[in-house]
């Protein structure tokens, strides 16, 4: 790697550091300021407080790296401009393309580090700041479903119940319905069903079982069993994809298709951006040197205004195809990945004219 490559390579890196480093800090002090009321009034912990905030700036780091990366290139490149070095790297028989190999080598240590981020320790980070969230800030709001419940277990297994107390593990007027074909082969109902050490005890107990000629129906006030779901796996809290690592959430929308859950376009929307985030930077990498490499009469505030009304519009197409993609029967591929190859056909654009 030659000279060029390792001053524009560390000024890379040095800026997205730098850029994370004050940022990071900003949007705690906010955070705290908002919520440090309620932390004083439920008594958290200050191990527990130090832990949300780790999770914190885990958590959003990887939301906002693709625009702190789109910043960081925008300011030092438009650096660079200023001051005329890129038209004497050019001028020295450096073509514009070979300029671009050492934005693209750090876009590559940057997105697969992201990447990394995404797949296994973002998940964790999640978890712990959701929990928190809802544990200590949003008390007695609703996470999951607890009332009128149906979900499908399988192909054979159908589920209904009235009420579900996540907290006390337990299910009011609760009915399992199994088929085979389209034919129902047997019927079990309860009052109550709670869960203790994977066992479940139903209340009033009644099971129906449908033959050709008669039925048989079996009664007890209360039967100790077990039956073919884990009571996590009820209703799942609304941010659980969210929670999960790469492996853990393939598996987990396959389980939730085949339960034909009405969340399971949410879930690939999370999974779909595991991917996405990292190549948005890699592409708004191309766009901000195309926008910050010429040198304007207006100077580095141009370059900025251009830049960050096009990652606003970015951010804003990202938010809204996602929510149409959780709410409706909106592909969540389409959704998800439009904004990156929209993107990318407008940075193979900015390019050319950048280049000329």
């Amino acid at each position: 790697m030659k000279i060029l490559d390792w001053y524009i390579l560390k000024r890379y890196l040095g800026t997205f550091s730098a850029m994370i480093l004050m940022f990071i800090p900003i949007g705690i002090i906010v955070d705290l300021s908002e919520k440090v009321d309620d932390i004083l009034e439920n008594e958290v912990p200050f191990n527990v407080v130090l832990q949300y905030y780790l999770d914190f700036t885990i958590y959003f780091a990887n939301l906002l790296f693709p625009l702190f990366v789109f910043l960081s290139v925008i300011w030092f490149t438009s650096k660079l401009a200023n001051k005329t070095e890129i038209i004497a790297f050019l001028s020295s028989g450096v073509s514009f393309w070979r300029f671009l190999r050492p934005y693209m080598i750090g876009a590559v240590i940057i997105c697969v580090a992201a990447l990394m981020m995404g797949m296994f320790l973002a998940p964790r980070a999640s978890k712990g700041f959701n929990e928190f969230k809802y544990a200590y800030l949003k008390k007695g709001r609703k996470v999951q479903q607890t009332t009128n419940i149906y979900r499908q277990l399988n192909e054979n297994d159908y589920i209904y119940a009235s009420n579900y107390n996540p907290k006390q593990r337990t299910v009011s007027k609760f009915t399992l319905e199994h088929f085979e074909g389209n034919v129902l082969k047997y019927k079990i109902s309860a009052r109550k069903v709670t869960y203790k050490d994977s066992i479940y005890e139903l209340r009033d107990y009644v099971k129906r079982t449908i033959l050709e000629d008669n039925d048989i129906i079996e009664k007890a006030s209360k039967k100790d069993t077990l039956l073919p779901f884990n009571i996590d796996e009820f209703t799942p809290v609304t941010y659980v994809a969210e929670t999960l690592n790469y492996m853990e959430l393939n598996d987990f929308i396959e389980k939730e298709s085949k339960r034909g859950s009405s969340d399971v376009n949410r879930y690939k929307v999370v999974a779909y951006k595991r991917w996405s985030i990292p190549i948005s930077a890699f592409i708004l990498t191309l766009i901000g040197v195309a926008v910050s490499s010429m040198k304007r009469r207006g100077g580095m505030g141009i370059n900025l205004a251009v830049g960050i009304s096009l990652a606003f519009i970015f951010i804003f197409f990202d938010k809204v195809l996602g929510t149409m993609a959780n709410q409706s029967s909106f592909p969540p591929v389409v959704a998800v990945w439009f904004p990156n190859v929209s993107f990318g056909i407008l940075a193979i654009y900015l390019l050319y004219n950048a280049k000329r």
